[in-house]
């Protein structure tokens, strides 16, 4: 069980929200757009160290990641296009979220664990690039079953399928801890986790499929 399978109580939350949007005569796919650029503007602060204001920030993007399919599913535009954008979207903004984190120039690794002075930038640069990693293979896997394996059911616009409810950490586990970090100071710790976590829900898809197909 993962955050993700709660996804469609969180959207219905937000409906009035999405309205908002619709009155505006927003398109789902400007709302996505809009989250990019929010997500563009947490990794800009996160890398000048403005970490509070990048958490809230990212939060805003979060928000808008759920309300563009509400608004594609009331004004009745759920596309194929736009569920491929959405995931891009989602990808681009967690990759540069993190690394922009890791190019703040905060200890993450080093700020923990004792590391030889010589090996800090590279420690701490390898915890980045394992949050990245694990960020993307994370998501990656669901797209590589549906296309090997058939998976075409939609539900809300989005393929339905076994592994949405696979994993313990997906992208909402990752955007929450890295909001919580940015809002506390524990960015680093943050990042560690994400590297850790993400990874290791990773496998623990790989060993669903591995058993079931």
């Amino acid at each position: 069980m993962n955050i993700t399978a709660l996804r469609p109580k969180f959207t219905g939350c937000l409906e009035p929200l999405a309205n908002i949007f619709i009155r505006l005569r927003f398109t789902p796919n400007s709302v996505s757009m809009l989250s990019l650029l929010a997500g563009m503007g947490a990794a800009y602060l996160f890398f000048y160290q403005y970490f509070v204001s990048g958490a809230i920030l990212l939060f805003i993007s979060a928000v808008l990641d759920l309300v563009d399919g509400t608004v594609a599913r009331k004004t009745g535009r759920e596309s194929k296009f736009g569920a491929v954008f959405d995931w891009i979207v989602d990808k681009y903004v967690d990759s540069i979220v993190i690394l922009g984190i890791g190019l703040s120039g905060i200890a993450i690794i080093s700020g923990y664990f004792p590391i030889p002075a010589q090996y800090i930038p590279e420690a701490d640069f390898a915890v980045v690039a394992i949050a990245i990693i694990g960020s993307l293979m994370n998501t990656f896997i669901k797209p590589v079953v549906y296309a090997e394996v058939g998976f075409e059911k939609r539900e809300d616009g989005k393929i339905d399928d076994p592994l949405e409810r696979v994993g313990f950490f997906g992208r909402p586990e990752t955007i929450i801890i890295l909001i919580l970090g940015g809002l506390t100071g524990f960015i680093a710790i943050a990042v560690i986790l994400v590297a850790v976590c993400t990874n290791l829900s990773a496998l623990q898809r790989i060993i669903y499929l591995y058993r079931h197909l």
